[in-house]
């Protein structure tokens, strides 16, 4: 005899989930009805234990990590216009689960109709794959199939994650330019004082040259380039690892997010960056009728930056306290002194100036040193002006503000996100266009410099031979 799952509500409006044995539907609602019951959902179960008989689970193809914002946003879409179409949410995801590609993904969706036919809500099958479906996205499916309205919310999703992706395509392929040529200018420098040097550095020593200062400093560029090439790609290695590890801390990961969004022009671009997604995520999740506390809480999860994550926190421990969502966004918004954040201004200038050392010369290691000391300080004096800008404008704050004064909050969420948008897209193309010429300024002196060292001797050589 078949199974049935059903979901009901008593007399005093609880909910009740439970499992009976009938052999038709119409017979289980009768006998659900006779205990009490009012009957929301009903469906059997027979069909995953005729899965299990017939072998288990489907195979799963072979998958690693998550689904890309590509996929989920067709995906989405997709799922959007079946619904929109009337089709049964199981046989819409059927349907894109047998078009989707091996990987994550697909083996998610499989997983999804195995659930559903099980008895499980989509937001219920859904949250059994976390690295595919996130928690913002299981929310707003929970609060579509609550409110009846599961075809607008899965619109409203399909739209935020269009205009995410959006926005990270534009600022990846805005910085696709300035870094491949920055690569090649690397390339061929290095080349040049690997290959082209060393050979004229042979041609002065042969006719015993005294060699100026600048030809001094360029030949031992190269020599420690040539001897020690692999501390070059140690170096950079040994900064991301570092950092990674400092990171791995709560007061490591405040102080970095914090030295990052005080970076002149990037850290401007991030921080509105961070505006921009957090506020369309809130109103979305507003919007869709996720409860304020909740979306607070997704908010912040997803906003990928320490302080942000702070001033959300701050914000949900208000409101639970009775308070409105501007209070605290405008109290809380001023970053305090970090001790890791100062440390990573001083180490800023200080680290590059202090290769000075290594330079030839008698004075060198003094002088690296009193470099090193003088940048850290003027980087230390950077970051103690800056430190206590404030990270979220008073513009969000105000029609923050506005939006719960008129019971408008996510319309006026919804305008902060453009707007910030707008910002990012202008920020964007003014950095690629601020990039080329310092580009050229710094590839223009690298050469000029090269040029200068390897002629300034050849110059005296030419005099003494015509002598």
């Amino acid at each position: 005899m078949p199974m049935y799952q059903f979901e009901a509500m008593d007399a005093t409006g609880q909910e009740i989930r439970d499992q009976i044995e009938a052999a038709t539907e119409e017979e289980a609602q009768t006998t659900i009805r006779q205990m009490g019951f009012f009957i929301t959902r009903i469906s059997a179960v027979k069909a995953a234990s005729a899965v299990g008989s017939k072998g288990g689970k489907r195979k799963r193809p072979f998958g690693i990590g998550g689904a890309s914002g590509k996929a989920m946003c067709t995906f989405t879409r997709q799922l959007s216009i079946l619904q929109d179409a009337g089709l049964p949410v199981l046989r819409s995801l059927k349907i894109l689960e047998g078009q989707s590609k091996p990987g994550r993904l697909k083996n998610a969706l499989m997983d999804v109709c195995d659930e559903i036919e099980s008895g499980a809500t989509l937001s219920e099958a859904m949250a059994k794959s976390p690295r595919v479906f996130s928690r913002l996205y299981i929310n707003m499916i929970k609060a579509g199939e609550a409110g009846g309205a599961l075809e607008v919310i899965l619109r409203r999703l399909a739209e935020f994650m269009e205009r995410s992706q959006s926005l990270k395509r534009k600022i990846r392929g805005a910085m696709i330019y300035p870094i491949v040529v920055i690569l090649v200018a690397i390339g061929i420098l290095t080349f040049i004082m690997m290959k082209i040097v060393p050979v004229f550095e042979k041609l002065f020593r042969d006719f015993e040259l005294k060699l100026p200062p600048p030809t001094l400093i360029l030949i031992a560029i190269s020599n420690y380039l040539f001897q020690y090439w692999w501390a070059f790609f140690l170096f950079p290695i040994s900064v991301i690892l570092f950092i990674m590890l400092v990171r791995k801390f709560k007061h490591g990961r405040m102080g970095w997010d914090l030295y990052i969004l005080k970076i002149p022009v990037i850290g401007n671009l991030i921080e509105k960056n961070i505006l921009a997604r957090t506020t369309r995520t809130l109103g979305t999740l507003v919007s869709s009728g996720v409860p304020i506390l909740e979306g607070l809480t997704i908010t912040r999860e997803t906003s990928g930056n320490a302080m942000f994550e702070l001033i959300f926190q701050k914000v949900t421990d208000a409101i639970r306290e009775g308070e409105t969502i501007a209070k605290p966004m405008r109290q809380y918004s001023r970053p305090p002194f970090h001790p890791v954040a100062a440390f990573f201004w001083f180490a800023t200038p200080a680290v590059p100036l202090s290769t000075v050392m290594f330079l030839p010369g008698p004075d060198m290691l003094t002088w690296g040193l009193y470099l090193a000391g003088a940048g850290g300080a003027l980087g230390a004096l950077f970051y103690l002006t800056r430190f206590n800008t404030r990270v979220v404008d008073d513009l969000v704050v105000n029609m923050v503000d506005v939006g719960e004064e008129t019971g408008e909050l996510d319309t006026m969420l919804y305008k902060v996100a453009d707007y910030y948008d707008e910002e990012v897209s202008t920020l964007t193309d003014g950095l690629v266009k601020l990039l080329e010429p310092m580009m050229i300024i710094f590839l223009g002196g690298a050469v000029g410099f090269i040029v200068i060292s390897l002629f300034l001797p050849l110059v005296e050589l030419i005099q003494k031979l015509s002598g």
